[in-house]
């Protein structure tokens, strides 16, 4: 017999999905991992009723599945629940267990995706098999989508979907989504549950300068390894301008308001630093930022080489994407031979009927609870479901302990969700789906 809820079967369902290795190197000649995973959730939906769709986005391997559950009113835009199946690698020798076992201990789900994401997809897929075999009609229409290649910009996933299989998203008019819906602690047993209203867009960056080669012994005036390592150590040290954007002044004079401790606006740093484990995150959320990730050059100890390559990671905050660029065009020189991919940032209000549901379905799981928006310093799926004009929330809800540096187990070692915060968000994200 199973619960009304759906909560007694997504500790399994994560377990088992976080078994199931799909991991996503980004390399887009590499085999698609999403197929297995893809093919178990298909699988779920169809044993309770469901006729899903698999589609392969772009490259075999690359398996996505989505369903829809008709509405009561049809002509209401549809909500689009989305989550991905592919997880960043994990090196095994680094972790206290092994990242694909999905193993349940200590009262967590322990494994590579138990956070990001496939403990929201399996919250998803526990509702919406108890929405099916209880004959449950939302009011309007739910598209349920499980999809690939997230961690890789979407390319072959969300991305080529929304250009190749639109009509796959008819009629949706909002979405909800990971990395938002998570508690944070305040003040004594003080809870706000944030809300993901925007993100940063992204920038990567495929940076190259060209030089002599020749023997090493010699002398050089342009060792493109030596002029590349300039470059990025002045990017390095650039800190861009503060902007104190609507999402930001919004969380922090909710922060204010729980906590008693008032928010000065031209000093949003000192604001952020009180945030604890979170200030990482929200602090960059002020400025832009761009990280070196990679360097590579040369091939022996005694040859200086002709070139020298570097990635960096940008991320620009909404409306600033110009200026970005012009930003780290002056800040690199013209020396650097500059390529990139970009996905552009992503906002909307802290308003609505919608809104108005996760606060409620909050409220009547965590009584006395607070919701306040909040921007990723990320990106998600959302970058590619905005070009179909889809609202966008971060929404998987999650109840964590106050001691529980949950930022940091997003591609960390030792990955692993509270057993409870997976059943307290189920039945959140039922009373949601049900009430939207």
């Amino acid at each position: 017999m199973h619960g009304t809820w759906g909560d007694d079967e997504v500790v399994a369902l994560a377990s088992e999905l976080i078994a199931i290795d799909t991991s996503n190197t980004g390399d887009p000649t590499a085999p698609g991992t999403e197929r297995a995973a893809a093919e178990y959730v298909a699988a779920k939906l169809s044993e309770v009723g469901y006729e899903p769709t698999y589609v392969e986005s772009g490259a075999p391997g690359r398996g996505n599945v989505v369903v829809r559950l008709p509405g009561a009113d049809p002509t209401r835009g549809a909500l689009l629940v989305h989550g991905h199946l592919d997880v960043v690698p994990a090196d095994a020798r680094e972790w206290s267990v092994h990242p694909f076992s999905g193993e349940v201990r200590d009262g967590y789900v322990w494994g590579r995706g138990a956070v990001d994401m496939k403990g929201m997809v399996a919250m998803t897929l526990a509702v919406a098999r108890a929405f099916k075999r209880a004959g449950v009609v939302p009011p309007r229409d739910l598209v349920f989508a499980f999809l690939a290649d997230e961690e890789a910009g979407g390319f072959y996933g969300a991305r080529w979907l929304v250009e190749h299989r639109p009509e796959l998203f008819e009629g949706v008019t909002e979405a909800i989504s990971e990395v938002g819906g998570f508690s944070v602690t305040l003040a004594d047993d003080a809870r706000a549950y944030l809300v993901e209203t925007a993100e940063k867009g992204v920038m990567w960056l495929r940076l190259r300068v060209r030089g002599s080669a020749g023997h090493g012994s010699m002398l050089y005036d342009d060792n493109a390894v030596a002029r590349l390592a300039a470059a990025v150590s002045r990017l390095d040290a650039h800190r861009f301008p503060l902007v104190l954007t609507e999402p930001v002044r919004e969380l922090l004079t909710g922060v204010a308001e729980i906590t008693g401790v008032p928010f000065d606006e031209g000093d949003p740093e000192a604001a952020v630093a009180r945030l604890g484990n979170l200030s990482r995150m929200i602090g960059a959320t002020l400025r832009d930022t761009a990280n070196v990730t990679m360097f590579e050059a040369g091939y022996k100890a005694n040859v200086v080489p002709s070139e020298a390559r570097a990635t960096v990671d940008g991320r620009m905050l909404p409306g600033r994407e110009r200026a970005f660029e012009a930003e780290l065009a002056r800040l690199l020189g013209p020396e650097v031979e500059l390529e990139w991919d970009s996905l552009p940032p992503v906002q909307t209000t802290f308003d609505g009927a919608l809104v108005e549901g996760m606060a409620a379905a909050i409220a009547a799981e965590d009584p006395g609870a607070r919701v306040l928006p909040y921007m990723l310093s990320a990106g998600t799926d959302a970058k590619s479901f905005q070009l179909l004009g889809i609202r966008h929330f971060g929404f998987a809800p999650l109840r964590l302990p106050p001691d529980l540096d949950f930022s940091a187990l997003f591609h960390g070692v030792d990955e692993r969700v509270p057993v409870d915060a997976l059943t307290f968000g189920t039945r959140v994200l039922h009373r949601l789906l049900r009430d939207c």
